[in-house]
């Protein structure tokens, strides 16, 4: 797509990362959970943060400008969409996935010595719990959103056993059982993530149906033909294209005949240069990971035919940030 820059354009786009910050810096000190439902001052935000006047001054008024505060006088209130997305007490908070996109930036500032090295490079720690926890409720609020959407647009009836494979909170398996009330599943994610799985399975009420397996996906083995669907959401992004085979190919071998692999993932063009999204993914992955990328249509539907699948289709589905499916059968 050919888009006519202008300098303003360009400007914009450089300092576009002032605007991320100033969002993470509201949501890393609980601005929009403090104002919650209320008007307050800035002296009153100030003193609840212990935090400068001046500072949380520039700050609120930066949030303001930005169309996420209203300022009445000198009071401060959220906006609709503040209190919906930037308040931890909405149940549509969004907040877990912009620490996280926080705790990435010190990697992206160094793109070029990334592009360079062709490696990540090192960067801040936070705290490996801290970063955890952000990056898997970040995962979850994200799922939450679109979930129902995926589930109510894919048809399972038929099929009793699904597994969520690398599924971490099992936000998709929930969603799923919900929807077809004869499925189970088996979410299949790295030992530490079972807590926090089985602790949001138990929240919708679904232990009875929804299991958690422990292990590593590339290096341990899956139980052979035990499953009728297989869900892969955003997890070949991760692995190299060797370990995507890999993947692909462990995933077939535990489907049952007639079983159904669906891939969820940033898919970019087969020019490799669109949709934006997908591609600036690939960036990410680039900073944050040493193989990891988005991979282009034809390249996952080569993988897919490598491990004999059939009736390789598109779906019409497309996330808010470009995400889209991939489906085949046994």
């Amino acid at each position: 797509m050919n888009k006519e820059w202008t300098m303003g354009d360009l400007l914009s786009t450089s300092s576009a990362y002032w605007r991320g910050c100033s969002l993470q810096a509201g949501v890393r000190l609980g601005i929009f959970t403090i104002i919650h439902d209320r008007q307050l001052s800035a002296a009153e935000i100030a003193a609840t943060l212990h935090a400068d006047p001046r500072g949380t001054e520039y700050l609120l008024n930066a949030l303001t400008a930005m169309a996420l505060l209203v300022k009445d006088e000198d009071m401060y209130s959220n906006t609709s969409a503040a209190s919906r997305y930037l308040n931890k007490e909405s149940s549509a908070y969004i907040g877990h996935i912009v620490l996280h996109h926080h705790h990435i930036l010190d990697g992206w500032a160094q793109l070029d010595e990334v592009v360079k090295t062709g490696a990540p490079v090192a960067t801040r720690s936070y705290g490996e719990e801290v970063e955890r926890e952000s990056f898997l409720m970040g995962m979850f609020n994200l799922a939450m959103a679109i979930a129902p959407e995926v589930a109510s647009q894919i048809d399972l009836s038929g099929r009793r056993r699904l597994l969520d494979l690398g599924g971490g909170p099992g936000t998709y398996a929930i969603h799923f059982c919900l929807a077809n009330p004869q499925l189970n599943a088996v979410i299949y994610d790295r030992p530490t993530t079972q807590p926090f799985a089985m602790e949001t399975v138990e929240s919708f009420n679904l232990s009875d149906r929804i299991s958690f397996a422990g292990g590593d996906i590339i290096t341990d083995p899956l139980r052979e033909g035990s499953y009728d669907v297989a869900w892969l959401s955003h997890l070949l992004h991760s692995n190299g294209p060797e370990q995507c085979r890999q993947i692909i190919d462990k995933t077939v071998a535990s489907m049952a005949p007639d079983g159904m692999i669906i891939i969820h993932e940033f898919i970019l063009d087969n020019s490799k240069d669109g949709p934006e999204f997908p591609a600036l993914f690939s960036l990410n992955m680039l900073v944050n990971n040493p193989e990891g990328r988005s991979y282009a249509e034809n390249e996952l539907r080569a993988m897919l035919s490598e491990s004999g699948v059939r009736d390789i289709t598109r779906h019409p589905f497309q996330g808010p940030n470009e995400s889209s499916i991939l489906y085949c059968r046994i």
